[in-house]
This record gives C-alpha cells, sequence and structure tokens, in this order.
C-alpha cells in the first residue's frame, strides 16, 4: 500500500540522517581532538575538546528550536563517538600533528555534513527561510566555537577565513531545494557536498572575507 511504501521511504531516511549525522560527529571530533594535542592537553582536556565539537554545534540547535532533551544526551553513541574518537587521537598524536592538510579536509566534510543536518532539521519544524539557514549555520559551526574559545583563541568565524561564509550559503540552497520538493538524498548531498567544496576552493586559492584592521591601518597610514 501507498502509505506503507511512505513509512519505509520516512524510516530509510531518518536512518541515512542518523548515519551521516554520527558521521559528521566523529569527523568533527577529531577536528578538536587534534587541536588539544596541538595545545598541549592532557587524555582528559583532548577528549572533552573532541566530545565538545563534535556534539557542540547540534545540542545549541537542539535547544534553540526545542528540541529537548538534546539529541546528544538522550542517544549515548554520540558522546560515545566522541570520546573514542578523542582517545584514539591521543593515542595517536604523533601522525595527526603534521596532518594539517587532513584535519582541513575532515573539517570542511564536516561542515558540509553538519549543514546539511542542521538545514533539514530547521525545515522538518517548519522553521522559515532564516531559521533553516540559522539551522544549518549553528550546526556545522556551535562545536568549533566552542573549541576555540576554550582553547584561547579568536573563533575562526569571527575572522576572515571563508567558514560561517560557506555555511549559510548551503543553508539557503538547502531551503530552496526544500521549498520544491527536491528528492530528499538529492537536495542532502548537494548541499553537503557543495559546503565542502565552497570551504576547500577557499582554503586552496587563500579566498577571505574583508578584515577590519585592514581598513583601519589604511586609514592610519593616509
Amino acid at each position: 500500500m501507498p502509505w506503507q511504501t511512505d513509512r519505509e521511504w520516512s524510516e530509510m531516511e531518518n536512518w541515512i540522517i542518523l548515519v551521516l549525522d554520527l558521521f559528521g560527529t566523529a569527523v568533527f571530533a577529531v577536528t578538536g581532538a587534534v587541536q588539544g594535542v596541538r595545545k598541549h592537553l592532557d587524555i582528559f582536556g583532548v577528549t572533552v575538546l573532541a566530545c565538545c565539537v563534535g556534539v557542540g554545534g547540534g545540542m545549541l540547535r537542539d535547544c534553540i528550536i526545542g528540541s529537548v532533551p538534546v539529541a546528544a544526551l538522550t542517544h549515548q553513541y554520540y558522546l560515545l563517538i566522541c570520546i573514542a574518537v578523542g582517545l584514539l587521537t591521543f593515542a595517536s598524536a604523533r601522525y595527526w600533528i603534521r596532518g594539517r592538510n587532513i584535519i582541513s579536509i575532515c573539517d570542511a566534510v564536516g561542515l558540509g555534513v553538519f549543514t546539511a543536518i542542521g538545514a533539514q532539521k530547521g525545515a522538518e519544524c517548519g522553521l522559515g527561510f532564516t531559521g533553516v539557514v540559522l539551522c544549518g549555520v549553528f550546526t556545522a559551526i556551535g562545536g568549533g566555537m566552542i573549541r576555540d574559545v576554550l582553547t584561547g583563541r579568536i573563533p575562526v568565524v569571527l575572522k576572515s577565513d571563508f567558514y560561517a561564509t560557506a555555511a549559510l550559503i548551503g543553508g539557503a540552497a538547502y531551503d530552496v531545494m526544500f521549498y520544491v520538493k527536491t528528492p530528499f538524498l538529492y537536495r542532502f548531498f548537494s548541499v553537503a557536498i557543495l559546503v565542502t567544496s565552497i570551504r576547500m576552493l577557499a582554503m586552496r586559492y587563500n579566498v577571505q572575507l574583508p578584515v577590519g584592521g585592514r581598513f583601519t591601518a589604511k586609514m592610519r597610514s593616509r
């Protein structure tokens, strides 16, 4: 019967989102753990950063849209994955310290996946265009901002890096495709690939947004 087909398809979508959410969690947890290793934190500190980056964005999004208790606290595998990633990264620290390119790629992939996941959850809640876009952005950048604050750095999203802007573009693209009823898998992977590609191209060609200090320096030089 049609309703059975629709229900099975909905269950498959939920399963795919869960798998990709766990994948993005693991990828972002790696970036947090590596940052902890580079800051010479102990094994507990490295694991904490892995957890903060892995689930921080999703927790922020869930709190904003009222989806409580948040997924990271109701499903134990999110934190278990982050803890496992943190411990493994700490144990293999010497291999990660020099892998800047690998970490940058992981960060870009996580950004794309989490933007799509956040936008999808915003769309499911019936939010408007701005809400869907912001859900994608908060999910993608929330964990990284927590990581940077804990390690004493200005968050990447507030500097010249083309980071949050990529998530904004992806969130907008997702909402447009959701509005025109583009098939789920197509819009999800299209947005994830779009955001990842934008981020990697920005890193490759050093694309940056204007920085306030540059204008100040120009005014002083006159």
